[in-house]
């Protein structure tokens, strides 16, 4: 589903759609696996729900599951969407996927998420932007 891409981001396509809520959705066990490929390090119990971290076109966003979002699918909000190129959804586009060091920054740029699962897992030991699972999810 995703590729390695840069030392921040793996590349990966999905169906962008709108959706009446307010947070950004995929579908809830792509999420899970995704969560887990790439922000996991193996050690101990994680927490499998937090946030993705997604970039479409210049915005950033948290991705949270949802059991009924079809696969394969962003589900983003009006408020989102209306800020892209994005005219005729569903849409398959180009989605960035922060990698688990480049998120946990920008998840601190949205108040309120509980970034603890990413937080616990970075050594700031100069490992920066690259992670364990450089192909993860793909």
């Amino acid at each position: 589903m995703f590729e390695a891409f840069s030392r921040n981001y793996y590349l990966g396509r999905l169906y962008v759609t709108p959706t009446d809520g307010d947070r950004a959705l995929m579908h809830s066990d792509q999420h899970e696996q995704i969560n887990e490929a790439v922000y996991a390090t193996g050690d101990g119990v994680e927490p499998l729900d937090t946030p993705l971290v997604m970039k479409l076109e210049t915005q950033h966003f948290p991705v949270h599951g949802d059991a009924a979002v079809p696969a394969d699918t962003l589900a983003l909000p009006e408020s989102v969407l209306e800020n892209t190129e994005i005219r005729n959804p569903p849409s398959l586009r180009e989605v960035l996927l922060a990698r688990r060091e480049c998120a946990t920054q920008l998840l601190s740029l949205f108040p309120g998420l509980d970034q603890a699962g990413l937080n616990q897992h970075r050594d700031g030991a100069g490992s920066g932007l690259e992670d364990d699972f450089p192909g993860a999810g793909t």
